[in-house]
Formats: structure tokens, C-alpha cells, sequence
């Protein structure tokens, strides 16, 4: 679809990006095709950001700020604004004059910001800005009512109503208010009343039915009293039945004598469970359950209890149980099982019939419902006074936001920082620009690596530990020689904040041309360096061994030595054979010097340092061609993608580009420098003179064999 609108583009890092310049560009934003954003998406957090405005352009609240999001964000701040151009400032302030008030939501905004001035004594004023928002959380919860909906036990003078709202609170829990405090909403206070309502009606019937209240206000408890024993009770009268079914059965339901045997061998008490497991009396034909003696020691209390809060009330003062007296208090209490089957869920009981009686006829509810609706009719006024926060804030942020979000205008043009640098590294005699916040560095790494950008992954601390956090920090110039897991080095964040920082991973890409020129020698060098120093700790070990033998064998006793056996003859074939190999090895490597020798002599003067400079671009060529095309091809693209970004395009970091983003140590201009190193090592000079020595003796030789045509 075809833009009524005239859109420039600037090319950056290998590909076109929009420039936005006026608050026209911003509101026509939304008819640029989508493909041509650097980013569709940036977290939250991580990122140097205000993030109370991250947080309101992030409408649904999932931690990212999209596309839409910021469409969306443009399009309520260009409405509410009478000039767009005022985005594009990025003022902190507002003049009231600028604010929109043709629209309804306009006539609020305009509205809520004089009654904020007003209410700091500023009623003339003829601007607001962020500052004046600073206690914007102390000003709502100033106000007798907050629009939240919520009612404090605290704001309420009656103290009976007051009471029942924290009674409501103990029963149902209670919701954060906007002012800090904790109360309750028109939710909780229905769910109170009708729990109330409904557990007091229940009550209600209980007590009007005798029998249900079969001993008044002592039924519960007798209730009690009477299931902490029902299931063994039952238990006990269908044994002694199965034994007068079968006289046999008496013994082993009353438990073996191995049972017993068992039990002998511990610790006993009432409280044993392997004891109450045991029936509540010995078992036999028809037996009454005896209620004072003979009685299971773990049931005793209970069994008490049975006797003095049921049985004697309801039958007189028994000493023993027959099954039918036991089914006649069974079939007394049904009613009452009945009644408590019926009894509704709820959290209020708590409280007690008493006192739920009178809250319920307290005519509390209807005056807590009236707080709530005078609490919520200024919903859209307190709304109004979070508007001129999000007003300002907007107008203040949105243009710094798509400039690092549409485009990446102020990562390439350097102006100022990009809003993922959090900091500058510094490490290795350099200063990386490039830092970004990293959650977790190794699932970071997984995907980072694909950028092609040399990282090392940093765990920074301060104030001993109690802070922390993980960065990855470009290096795109210099060398990769001594960065190593391991190293420390000082981040300073974007306050100003200064971090210990430790390498715990790098990602080893081409950092620069230079360092692969110089690779293929530091390689060969170190080869060699690693050869020699085997070599001689192999002879160092060797020695140390003969020198321990020898040791070892001086201290043993005299003894006749064994005949030494006889030499066996010199070999003479086989050691002109180990002389011949020698001598061809020497001459091989004779014959390559002294075909560079005479290769390089047999140049001009003026050829050879170009012949010198053509060998050595032959040797690392190679390198520096790989390096030149890795270096084109780094991308910021995957860094960011890995820390929950969203980008749309190839953020290409070009060799120029990337050199500026890592400062090489350098000494300041016209500064005096001393050459004179008090310690530095003293020459060695006779590896000069036997340089020059075999040199001669080299020219001499070639001489002489006709080299230089004098035969």
C-alpha cells in the first residue's frame, strides 16, 4: 500500500533506515511497512531505559514492548498533543496550552494536571513536568478516595464499622490499596454477607429443633465426644458379635498371643499406635463395651470422655454398653449428623454465631457498599492524574524510543548511546563501547555466536557481592592474545557505577586485520616455543632421573659386581647409514636457504624488500582474507536477538564501524614521552656478530663455488 507520506532513509550498517525527524514522521509511522523496522520487539528490562515508560507502552504486560505497542503509544500522545513536533523535543515538561482538549479524555488530562498544580500551591502555573509528578503515588494516596475501589479499615471514623472490616479482612483476606494500606472491595464484602447470611440461617435451624440440640448447648461437645469413638466403638460390637456368630472367633479378634509377644519388647504408652490398634475391650460373645474398667489404655480418655458428656446424660450412669444402648445413641445423634452434612461452606465461622449476628443486623454491609461506590466514582479523576504522568512521560521518551526501535540512529551515528549499551568495559588495555545485559550466559552464547563478533562474557559485582550481573562486551579491535577466562578488568555502567569484572567465556571470532596478518608467526612461534620447552623439560627430567639413580645406587651396600657382558662390535654400516641421513637432512635444509639466499641475491637491490614483502603477504594472505570476509558479515543481529529483542534487519558492524566501538589504549596528545627504561634487560651482542659471521661465510662459500661468476 502506496504512504501519503514523504519518508527519508539514511544507510547504516548495510542496509537502508528510516530517519525520523518530525512529530510528522511519528504519526505517520504506522503506514511504513513493517519490513523496513530494525526491531518488532525489545524486553522490558535489561536495557537503558526508563522503565516506568516501558512499562505503560507495554499495554499487556508480558514483558515486551512490540510494534503495535508503539503505534499505539504515538497515536494517544499525537491525540492528546496540538502539535505532534512537541514528541520530537523530548521535553520533560509540558506547557497546558499544548494539551489537547477537544476530546473528552483531553478535557481530563487538562483538567487533572491544574487540580495536581493546585494541590502543590502552583495554581498560577502554566506548565507541568515530571517533577512535579515525583509523589504522584504520595498525591493519590492523599486523597480520601482513590478510585481503587478499595476500603481501609484505617480511613473509616465509626469504630463498629470499623470493626467489621477488619473482621471481614480476617475471615476473606483483604487487597492492596492504591495508598499503601490493605483492605477490602465489593468482591470480598458480598462474599462476607453471604457466608454470614448463610451460616446464620443454618444455625438458626439447628437451635429450633430438638432433636437435633438434643442436649442443648452442650450437643456439640457431647457430638464430639461421640464420633471420636463411633468407628472404634462399631468395631468393637461387630467382634463380639462374630463371636457369638462363632465362639471360635472370640480369641484371635481379641489379638494373638503373638501380638502381645511383639509388644513386649518395646517401650509402651498410651500414645503407642500399635496399642490403639488393639479393640476397645476383650473380645466375647455379646459383651457389653465396659466403660470404666477393662478398657484399651490408648481409649481410656476417650471412652471417659463417651461416658461423663454422652452416655450419662442421655442414659444415667452406666458402667458398661450393650449394642443396643450403643445403636439407641447412634439413631439420637442422626438428626444432628444430618444438620452438620448441611452446614455450609465458609470462612466466617470463625467469628462465631454471636458476632456474625451482629454484623449481619448491623446494617454494615449497605454502608460499606456506599464507601465503595464513592470510592470508585472517582475512578476516571484518579485515571485523569495517571494520564498527566503517562502524558509526560510519553513526550519526554517516544522519540529517543524509535530511534533506537525503528532505527538504530543513535547506535550508528554515535551521537549518543544505543538504549542496549549499558556500559563501557574496561579490559586489556582497551575500552569496549559495545556491552550488553546478559541473563544467562550460556543459553546467550548458543545463539550469540552466530554474530561473528569476538565476546567475552563478563560476571560483574559491586558493594561485595550484593550485586551482580552478567554482560557479553564486544571486542572489535586489537588482538585476542591475552583475553582469558579469568581475567579482570573494571565496567562502569551507564550512571557511572564502577563493577568488578571477571571473564567467564569468550567467543572467538576475528577481532582485526591486523591480528590475522600476525597469526600465522605467533602461531609458528608458539609451536616452537611449546617444542622447545618439551624438549627441555624431557632432558630436564631425563637428568633429574640419572641423578636420583645415581643416588640410589651409591647408597646401596658393596656387593661383587656381575660380569659385564662384552660390547657387542661397532656397526659400521649402521652408523655411516645414521651419518648419511644426517647429512641429507642438513643438506635439505642447506639447500632451501641457499636457494632463498641466492633467490634474494639474485634480485636488484630495490626487488628484494619487495620480495621480502610478497613472501610474507604469501604467508598470512591466507588469513587476512578469511578475517577481511568475516569482519564484513559481523552482525549485531543475533547478540540481540539472544538477550529477547526482535530484530527485523542485518545490523551489519563493518570494519570502520566496529574499530570505534573499542578504544585502543593510546597516549594523549602532546604528551612527553622517556625512552630510558631503568630496568630494561641489557642487550646481548654476540648473536649479532654470529649473524653477521655466517653471513660472510655464506657469501665466501658462494664465492667460491662460482655464484657470482667469477669463473
Amino acid at each position: 500500500m502506496a504512504s501519503s507520506h514523504t519518508w527519508n532513509f539514511f544507510r547504516a550498517g548495510g542496509f537502508d533506515q528510516v530517519q525520523l525527524d518530525t512529530g510528522a514522521d511519528l504519526l505517520a509511522l504506522k503506514e511504513l511497512d513493517q519490513k523496513l523496522w530494525v526491531a518488532l520487539s525489545c524486553p522490558t528490562r535489561g536495557i537503558e531505559f526508563d522503565t516506568r515508560t516501558l512499562d505503560l507502552i507495554d499495554s499487556d504486560a508480558d514483558g515486551q514492548v512490540r510494534a503495535n505497542e508503539v503505534l499505539a503509544a504515538i497515536a494517544w500522545a499525537g491525540g492528546l498533543l496540538k502539535n505532534a513536533d512537541l514528541l520530537v523535543k523530548g521535553a520533560d515538561s509540558l506547557a497546558l496550552a499544548d494539551i489537547d482538549d477537544r476530546s473528552e479524555e483531553g478535557k481530563q488530562v487538562l483538567a487533572s494536571a491544574r487540580h495536581i498544580l493546585k494541590s502543590l500551591g502552583r495554581d498560577d502555573a502554566a506548565s507541568i513536568s515530571l517533577a512535579d509528578m515525583a509523589d504522584i503515588e504520595k498525591f493519590v494516596a492523599g486523597l480520601e478516595f482513590n478510585g481503587d475501589g478499595v476500603i481501609c479499615a484505617e480511613q473509616i471514623a465509626d469504630a463498629g464499622l470499623r470493626a467489621t472490616i477488619a473482621d471481614i479482612a480476617k475471615c476473606l483476606g483483604s487487597v492492596a490499596d492504591l495508598g499503601g494500606g490493605e483492605g477490602v472491595n465489593q468482591d470480598i464484602v458480598t462474599r462476607f454477607f453471604a457466608e454470614a447470611t448463610a451460616y446464620a440461617d443454618w444455625y438458626a435451624k439447628g437451635e429450633g429443633d430438638a432433636a437435633i440440640q438434643l442436649l442443648g448447648e452442650k450437643t456439640q461437645a457431647a457430638a464430639d465426644a461421640f464420633h471420636a469413638i463411633k468407628d472404634k466403638a462399631d468395631d468393637y460390637f461387630t467382634r463380639c458379635q462374630l463371636a457369638a456368630y462363632d465362639a471360635r472367633a472370640a480369641v484371635p479378634l481379641s489379638r494373638s498371643v503373638e501380638d502381645y509377644q511383639q509388644l513386649a519388647a518395646q517401650n509402651l504408652s498410651a500414645q503407642n499406635q500399635e496399642v490403639g490398634n488393639f479393640p476397645l475391650a476383650t473380645i466375647e460373645a455379646d459383651k457389653p463395651l465396659p466403660l470404666v474398667s477393662g478398657i484399651n489404655p490408648a481409649w481410656q480418655g476417650k471412652v471417659e470422655a463417651l461416658r461423663e458428656q454422652v452416655v450419662a446424660p442421655l442414659l444415667g450412669n452406666k458402667r458398661s454398653l450393650s449394642a443396643p444402648e450403643w445403636a439407641d445413641l447412634c439413631a439420637r445423634f442422626a438428626a444432628f449428623e444430618a444438620w452438620q452434612a448441611n452446614k455450609p461452606a465458609n470462612n466466617v465461622e470463625q467469628l462465631g454465631i454471636a458476632r456474625l449476628r451482629e454484623i449481619v443486623g448491623s446494617g454494615h454491609k449497605a454502608a460499606i457498599d456506599d464507601l465503595v461506590a464513592q470510592d470508585k466514582a472517582v475512578e476516571a479523576k484518579v485515571k485523569a492524574i495517571r494520564l498527566v504522568e503517562k502524558l509526560l512521560r510519553y513526550n519526554r521518551d517516544l522519540f529517543s524510543l524509535v530511534n533506537n526501535f525503528v532505527s538504530f540512529h543513535n547506535f550508528y551515528t554515535g551521537k549518543d548511546k544505543a538504549i542496549f549499551q549499558v556500559g563501557t568495559l574496561y579490559l586489556d588495555g582497551r575500552s569496549c563501547d559495545l556491552c550488553i545485559k546478559v541473563e544467562d550466559v550460556a543459553k546467550h552464547a548458543v545463539f550469540a555466536g552466530m554474530s561473528g563478533i569476538c565476546l567475552a562474557y563478563c560476571d560483574c559485582v559491586r558493594n561485595g557481592g550484593a550485586e551482580k550481573m552478567s554482560i557479553a562486551a564486544a571486542f572489535t579491535a586489537g588482538d585476542s592474545d591475552f583475553l582469558l577466562v579469568g581475567r579482570n578488568g573494571i565496567f562502569y555502567d551507564r550512571k557511572g557505577r564502577d563493577w568488578n569484572a571477571s571473564i567467564v567465556r569468550i567467543i572467538d571470532h576475528p577481532i582485526s586485520i591486523r591480528q590475522a596478518f600476525w597469526s600465522p608467526y605467533k602461531k609458528l612461534s608458539k609451536m616452537i616455543s611449546e617444542q622447545l620447552q618439551k624438549l627441555a623439560a624431557s632432558k630436564a627430567s631425563s637428568v633429574d632421573d640419572k641423578l636420583l639413580k645415581a643416588v640410589v645406587d651409591g647408597s646401596k651396600p658393596v656387593i661383587e659386581a656381575p660380569a659385564a657382558p662384552p660390547k657387542p662390535p661397532f656397526d659400521v654400516g649402521k652408523f655411516a647409514g645414521i651419518f648419511a641421513a644426517i647429512g641429507l637432512a642438513i643438506g635439505a635444509i642447506g639447500g632451501i636457504l641457499a636457494s632463498l639466499i641466492s633467490g634474494l641475491l639474485g634480485l636488484k637491490f630495490w626487488q628484494i624488500p619487495l620480495a621480502v614483502i610478497g613472501l610474507m603477504l604469501l604467508i598470512s594472505g591466507p588469513a587476512m582474507l578469511m578475517a577481511w570476509f568475516k569482519l564484513k558479515k559481523r552482525n549485531l543481529g543475533p547478540i540481540l536477538d539472544a538477550s529477547g529483542w526482535a530484530i527485523n534487519a542485518r545490523v551489519r558492524i563493518n570494519i570502520p564501524f566496529g574499530t570505534s566501538l573499542t578504544g585502543l589504549a593510546d597516549l594523549p596528545e602532546g604528551a612527553q614521552r622517556s625512552l630510558v627504561d631503568p630496568f630494561a634487560e641489557k642487550q646481548v651482542v654476540w648473536p649479532y656478530y654470529l649473524a653477521i659471521a655466517t653471513g660472510i661465510c655464506a657469501l665466501i662459500g658462494l664465492w667460491y663455488v662460482g655464484f657470482f661468476g667469477h669463473r
